[in-house]
């Protein structure tokens, strides 16, 4: 295959692709450049699904987006200078191509299928994400896998109230909305983003936007030849165990999907399984998955006609009611701020801990290394479902929820300069039937007010569903569990009374329409608000006191060339003022100075401690100092920690003096006026100045 070169426009920048030179080994592949910035996408998949997992009903898909360092000129930090296990924003965006993608499959591709997305080159301007969403499409469709239409994402930002159609990092930074928008030429796919309490019409204009632009994407998409597909799998079809197994089973599983609880319904399943496959052992033998998948198409039948014919939910709730909401604070004593929040059966214990700078966590990402001071993590243990889940590190799905999380939260924290504490909210669910992340939030926030944390406002978030058939549509406040799985959509909305803070939506179908998304933003923000009303009864605003168990910090700011005077040589000085107060402190390279301890006299000591060694001596201000050594001459005083002036002895009394030891003697305290600095730098002091006022 001879290499092809094809460019488009975006907002101004050229996007290029190129084919047929890197990566020819795989099923297809291309390297998408814009500015300096290049990703190679390669794809693969085997020629036929394994053997014993023909009756899968989920595509076997495995994305891998990794950033190499060399692309932008850096060497990994820490012990081992290579790339490790994938940093957070690595499985993020390999969630997103996920996401995006996988709808799109035809049914019946059931082949194992990986996606390699390697970022070669970045520059300071050009966002990779976007660029490896758009490659793989590209790749899919040249490929010889199956896959439906093209692809195409866009990143939409607000600067100075105008929408910019895929921003600068530099840009994103002065941003109020960072939306990510993945779709077709006539429909959305996936949708991601974080903001700055934007309303909902907002919200859905900057989706149209992105819809107009992903459609000039796709349609460039189009020129691109495709190969002949891999043949899908034909799954077997046995029509005698199909009809016993619908005529026996359908009566039972109408009555199942009624039934609320949850382990109550799968109890049911379970046994109808079993009863059947018993039943049918002998004249079909090796057939339970088979059965299985018999089952689950009817269930997915009578779960979405219940809704859509009967206009009644599994649980006989409305199409808009909210399961019912229980909110707890102040649970855990020894925590800084704790919270439960229930929905229905879902449940997260929410705690927050405050520290010092010191606990900032340190990312190395691809463009820099940096601090952060606010950390949410997402922990979803077996028990929450019932089931026996061994424990092996944090999940892509723990990473995606709790970053979801942590973005509803972030526009609301106070200023660092205001509020200069590390915050870390943990999440754990301790039950789920459906939108644990949602329940993060509205926990999250509960826990905040809780800690004393000055938040802008309470923050809620509500997860909606849809049910699609043909015309026939239903939109689905507060799903649970089931309609998650059987549903068309989970699409989460995060935010206060305000506006949106944190967006993100998946589909199973091929696309949404922009008017299901807007109807799908007003029913959510009805819900949120009653969420609010629950969740202000139990606390309405930030608790005036800190816990008695978090520690106190002050920030202070030093000149920068201040710094090593602090510090002192081999840290002399810092050390000593640590060891006299009590108080921990840190010093960033800009000059801010934290102090903290548990003990508030131990931060004012320190603090004037700081303050006096970082000081400069002003003429005319009056020192309380320490006679350090006796001259013939005069007394040296030391004003402030290693700053020294000279007392003339003309200057140590009203009176004349003839010996130095005759007024004062080293180690004595002696109240001195600066009265003048010289061009040399040196101090001259006066007591006799202080005498007379």
């Amino acid at each position: 295959m001879n290499k092809i070169v094809n460019s488009i426009e975006v907002n101004g920048k050229k996007i290029t692709i190129e084919t047929g030179e890197m990566a020819k080994q795989s099923n297809g592949s291309c390297l998408v450049r814009s500015g300096d910035t290049a990703v190679l996408v390669a794809v693969v998949a085997k020629k036929e699904p394994d053997k014993g997992k023909e009756m899968q009903d989920f595509i076997p898909l495995t994305v891998n987006y990794r950033e190499r360092t060399y692309a932008a000129g850096r060497i990994p930090g820490g012990f081992f200078k290579r790339e490790g296990k994938p940093r957070d924003n690595e499985v993020l965006v390999s969630r997103i191509i996920d996401r995006t993608i996988r709808p799109n499959f035809p049914e019946g591709w059931i082949n194992d299928t990986q996606v390699s997305v390697i970022v070669l080159s970045c520059d300071d301007e050009n966002d990779p994400d976007i660029l490896s969403v758009f490659g793989t499409s590209v790749a899919l469709r040249i490929s010889d896998i199956p896959f439906s239409e093209p692809i195409s994402c866009v990143r939409i930002g607000k600067i100075n109230g105008s929408f910019v159609v895929n921003p600068t990092f530099n840009e994103q930074k002065q941003s109020e909305l960072d939306l990510l928008v993945s779709g077709k030429k006539d429909s959305l796919c996936m949708v991601e983003a974080g903001a700055n309490e934007l309303k909902e019409e907002e919200m859905l204009e900057a989706l149209k936007l992105a819809q107009e632009e992903i459609k000039k994407m796709c349609l460039f998409q189009e020129k691109y030849k495709q190969k002949e597909k891999i043949p899908l799998f034909q799954k077997e079809s046995i029509k005698e165990l199909e009809k016993g197994v619908i005529d026996f089973a359908t009566p039972k599983i109408k009555e199942a999907v009624t039934i609320s609880e949850k382990s109550e319904r799968e109890g049911i399943l379970d046994n109808l399984k079993k009863e059947i496959t018993e039943k049918y052992s002998e004249q079909y033998p090796e057939k339970e998955a088979y059965i299985s998948c018999i089952l689950e198409d009817i269930l997915y039948k009578e779960a979405r006609a219940l809704i859509l014919d009967k206009k009644i939910r599994t649980d006989g709730r409305k199409y808009n009611e909210i399961r019912p909401i229980d909110c707890k604070i102040g649970v855990l004593p020894r925590t800084h701020g704790s919270a439960v929040f229930t929905r229905g059966q879902t449940q997260a214990l929410a705690t927050v801990t405050l520290g010092s700078a010191a606990d900032m966590q340190v990312k190395d990402e691809l463009q820099e290394e940096y601090k952060e001071r606010f950390m949410l993590h997402y922990n979803f243990p077996g028990f929450a479902t019932g089931e026996p889940k061994p424990e092996r590190g944090v999940s892509r799905r723990e990473i995606g929820h709790g970053a979801l999380a942590r973005r509803s939260l972030l526009p609301l924290l106070p200023q660092e300069a205001d509020f200069p504490y590390t915050i870390r909210v943990v999440s754990d669910i301790l039950e789920s039937n459906g939108s644990s992340s949602m329940a993060s939030v509205c926990g999250g926030s509960l826990a905040l007010f809780d800690a004393g944390v000055t938040v802008k406002s309470s923050c809620a978030g509500i997860a909606m569903g849809l049910v699609k058939e043909g015309d026939k549509h239903a939109i689905l406040t507060d799903i649970m569990g089931m309609e998650d799985h059987l549903g068309d959509m989970d699409f989460k909305v995060a935010g206060t009374r305000d506006g949106i803070t944190a967006l993100q939506m998946d589909i199973k179908i091929s696309g949404l329409s922009t008017e299901l998304m807007s109807n799908a933003l007003q029913e959510a923000k009805v819900a949120r608000l009653k969420i609010l009303d629950n969740m202000e009864q139990a606390i309405a605003k930030p608790r005036a006191e800190l816990s008695e168990y978090a520690p106190r910090i002050i920030t202070l700011q030093i000149p920068q060339t201040k710094i090593g005077e602090l510090i002192g040589p081999g840290g002399k000085n810092i050390r000593k003022i640590q060891e006299e107060t009590g108080a921990d402190i840190e010093i960033e390279d800009d000059g801010r100075v934290f102090i903290s301890s548990s003990d508030k006299e131990a931060v004012e000591r320190c603090k004037v401690m700081v303050e006096s060694c970082t000081a400069e001596v002003e003429v005319g201000k009056t020192y309380n100092g320490r006679v350090t050594r006796i001259m013939n001459f005069g007394a040296f005083v030391e004003v402030l920690p290693g700053k020294e002036g000279l007392v003339h002895i003309s200057q140590l009394a009203k009176k004349r003096v003839n010996k130095v030891q005759d007024v004062v003697s080293e180690g004595d305290e002696l109240k001195v006026k600066v009265i003048e600095i010289d061009n040399q730098g040196r101090v001259n002091l006066s007591h006799k100045a202080t005498l007379e006022e």
